[in-house]
């Protein structure tokens, strides 16, 4: 026997060429929208056997005063810096925070999006996990006027609010260090390409080499899954095996650029007079290794912070026209004794 699928607001969106917001509102007799275009939207959903979802209008009209964290993994520095920073904005405020974590996996990210939707949360913030790039699991929140901030790892094409860094300048930037330092051959641990920050921070360090007249050398490029320090050191020790090996390391975060600090000195290679590394995100970890770690800040607490005010001063009112603002912060490269090849030489 065949279902017949449920006929939804973006199905009506797309036939009748008003944004999701508009037909939610003409449905519910909102008086922003005019009375033709509410007679005209009702009669389309009629017509094409739209049924409300009244679980959702339901649970729209009962606020939780939660705000859902939706991340990838809680053990990462950045990441518990992040969510320090909303608990505190929403604590502050009345609220209180659900956290829920994919571990990078797209599916735990779908069941955790639905349990915190059925938990009638009052905003999202996300950051996404490694393998997402299919964003439907957040429809449902758009449906119900739920505001969604992704933060730092974001989509590619999902109207909402985002609060990111300039990953791309960071690249070039942390990548000009190494090349100012006199490093000759760069190498670089990036994140899946799947991810716009991965793909931004790649791009920055390709630009930065071309801009020096630098050749890209395609072996000195690693794309890891998750950036963990096993993989840091697999492909530390595959580099330094090369017959040419790199004399410069930009790795997309200071996890992998540890471990590769580690191996290196396992290894008798001096860090930084035979091979210069720089990190990203300024983890506690960074001044702690021997010798320090470079790295360039990520301001996790502040990003959190802004995430949460994005949730908390969000005017449900305005959801007839697609939120779509993004808050850019700035970044600094932070030198320590890890990429400091030129005065080690002199």
């Amino acid at each position: 026997m065949s279902h017949k699928k449920k006929v939804t607001i973006y199905d009506l969106a797309e036939k009748i060429n008003y944004s999701p917001s508009t037909i939610s509102r003409a449905l519910k007799d909102h008086k922003s929208i005019s009375k033709k275009t509410t007679k005209l939207i009702k009669k389309a959903a009629q017509e094409m056997g739209y049924r409300p979802n009244s679980l959702a209008a339901s649970l729209r009209n009962s606020k939780s005063n939660t705000i859902g964290i939706m991340i990838s993994r809680i053990n990462r520095p950045f990441i518990s810096s992040l969510i320090s920073g909303i608990e505190e904005t929403a604590r502050l405020a009345g609220y209180n925070v659900i956290i829920s974590q994919s571990n990078d996996l797209f599916d735990n990210e779908v069941s955790n999006a639905k349990v915190l939707c059925d938990s009638q949360v009052s905003g999202l913030v996300v950051s996404l996990s490694m393998e997402t790039t299919n964003y439907d699991h957040f429809r449902q929140f758009e449906e119900m006027g739920v505001p969604v901030v992704f933060v730092d790892r974001v989509p590619d094409q999902f109207n909402s609010y985002r609060v990111v860094i300039d990953n791309y300048r960071a690249g070039y930037d942390a990548t000009k260090h190494l090349i100012d330092e006199g490093c000759k051959r760069i190498a670089h641990f990036a994140g899946s390409q799947k991810m716009n920050v991965y793909r931004d921070r790649k791009n920055g360090y390709l630009d930065a080499l071309r801009d020096a007249g630098m050749e890209v050398d395609e072996k000195l490029i690693y794309e890891f899954y998750t950036l963990s320090s096993e993989e840091g050191e697999k492909a530390t020790q595959e580099l330094l095996s090369l017959p040419d090996p790199p004399d410069g390391l930009f790795s997309s975060n200071d996890t992998a650029a540890v471990s590769a600090i580690l191996c290196a000195k396992k290894n008798n290679v001096k860090v930084p007079e035979e091979l210069a590394v720089i990190g990203f995100n300024d983890d506690p970890v960074a001044s702690i290794v021997d010798p320090s770690l470079s790295t360039i800040t990520h301001p996790a607490i502040k990003m959190g912070e802004i995430s949460a005010k994005r949730i908390l001063e969000h005017d449900p009112d305005s959801l007839d026209k697609d939120v779509a603002e993004i808050t850019i912060l700035n970044t600094d490269v932070i030198i320590r004794d890890s990429s400091r090849k030129k005065s080690k030489q002199n």
